[in-house]
């Protein structure tokens, strides 16, 4: 095969420092549109972003000739810099979750980010993620999850 041939597409889950809700609600659609044109300068494949005002979840195609910490490495320092211009108080938690995604899968996930205000009248960050974990066999140890 003279090419790579990949489609890896990966949920990505992060939040902000401790937790807090420094994602102001009027910014929201902002910032997810801001992380759009990261994927585009960076030439990744941004399927959505979405979350709340203390977490973010997206679904990007990580390219053959990237590895994932450092994509999310570029989305976290780039949108940090772009959120501290209005709030110095901003940043995101160092850790993260990543999910891989069945392609025949990504429509579901699609509507569970856009669904987010509806999934978090239920259920919290932390009880979300946990379950997520959960879900995908990952294990943890409770002490340091949200660190």
């Amino acid at each position: 095969m003279p090419q790579p041939l990949v489609k890896v597409p990966v949920h990505i889950v992060f939040g902000t420092k401790e937790r807090k809700n420094l994602i102001p609600q009027n910014r929201l659609q902002e910032l997810w549109s801001y992380m759009g044109g990261i994927a585009r300068n960076q030439k990744i494949g941004l399927i959505i972003a979405g979350g709340m005002r203390d977490h973010l979840h997206m679904v990007v195609e990580v390219p053959a000739t990237r590895n994932l910490s450092d994509i999310i490495r570029t989305f976290t320092s780039n949108s940090s810099r772009w959120m501290r211009e209005t709030n110095r108080d901003f940043g995101w938690q160092s850790g993260y979750g990543a999910f891989g995604v069945n392609p025949s899968q990504i429509g579901t996930v699609t509507e569970y980010i856009a669904a987010q205000p509806e999934h978090h009248k239920k259920r919290n960050f932390e009880e979300e993620f946990l379950l997520m974990l959960k879900k995908a066999g990952v294990e943890y140890d409770p002490r340091y999850v949200f660190e």
